[in-house]
């Protein structure tokens, strides 16, 4: 062999050498997990849909107001009555019920923004791209289920703060019986009303995974948490008996009362009712989404 042809060999072989330790790092088959999403992926997706829908805003600020105007007029209105009240009147007035009343139309909010969180991909298609980016269903309805928390319960315990805070000044301002913010039922009304305001977004979102339409889940959520409660007291006998004390809205909406009737259940205890239904129904919402196609 030729001393040219012996240089030539002696250079391929260490070219190959430099490819074969250059070819693992720069394989296109590397990691396989790289591409996989993680649950920490979701949750910050699901946190920009629900930041930048419109609707968001829109709840967070009409149920605020809402609710401080609701708490204003309820305090004035029954600081002013007060006075001219009997006396059995008197022993049953409620002064938290009174400044948080305004639970009832940020319960049906906060529920159509659970709901929207799911049936406004159902109805732009995006749910498609969603779960062809993420295939495990059941991490994208929690990733949804956690953002979802993370907004209601701080607007609710805002609400309730609100709502107190003016209903008080209120009642205060018309010599009323009024509470101040370290009395102990306060705290349990607030903190109980922000809960309760995140159990029902909740079950807005379990009936919108259920249902898949926005229509249909607002007017569900309007006989569930509305029509149902207006109309159990017109319900014969046992049946309206059980209604008053067992359904979960009107369980639930226990913890923002203070007067106690030994007719329906305790404050804590109607609240465990609302988030055993919620819980029941978020179990069915998941075995739904994970066998139902999209």
């Amino acid at each position: 062999m030729s001393r040219t042809a012996a240089r030539t060999r002696l250079g391929m072989l260490r070219t190959g050498d430099a490819l074969a330790r250059v070819r693992p790092h720069s394989s296109p088959a590397a990691p396989k997990s790289a591409g996989r999403a993680s649950f920490w992926h979701c949750l910050h997706a699901e946190w920009i849909k629900i930041r930048t829908m419109r609707s968001t805003l829109h709840v967070v600020l009409g149920t605020l107001a809402f609710c401080v105007g609701l708490a204003a007029l309820n305090g004035t209105s029954a600081g002013t009555e007060y006075a001219d009240m009997a006396a059995e009147d008197r022993a049953a007035f409620d002064p938290l019920a009174v400044s948080l009343r305004g639970y009832l139309l940020a319960q049906i909010a906060l529920g159509l923004l659970g709901g929207l969180v799911i049936t406004a991909e159902y109805g732009a298609r995006t749910i498609v791209g969603t779960l062809t980016s993420v295939p495990h269903r059941g991490r994208v309805l929690a990733a949804k289920a956690a953002v979802l928390v993370g907004v209601a319960l701080p607007v609710g315990l805002l609400v309730s703060l609100a709502g107190f805070l003016v209903g008080q000044a209120s009642l205060a301002g018309a010599n009323a019986p009024h509470l101040g913010l370290s009395d102990g039922l306060a705290l349990r009304g607030i903190w109980g009303g922000g809960l309760y305001l995140a159990l029902a977004a909740l079950f807005g979102l379990a009936l919108g995974t259920v249902i898949r339409s926005t229509t249909a889940t607002v007017t569900t959520l309007f006989g569930v948490m509305l029509i149902v409660q207006a109309f159990a007291p017109a319900l014969p006998g046992a049946v309206g008996d059980w209604v008053s004390k067992y359904w979960p809205p009107i369980a639930g909406g226990q913890i923002i009362t203070g007067y106690r009737d030994p007719a329906l259940l305790a404050p804590w205890t109607g609240l465990t009712v609302m988030a055993g239904c919620v819980a029941v129904l978020l179990t069915a919402a998941f075995i739904v989404f994970r066998k139902r196609d999209a």
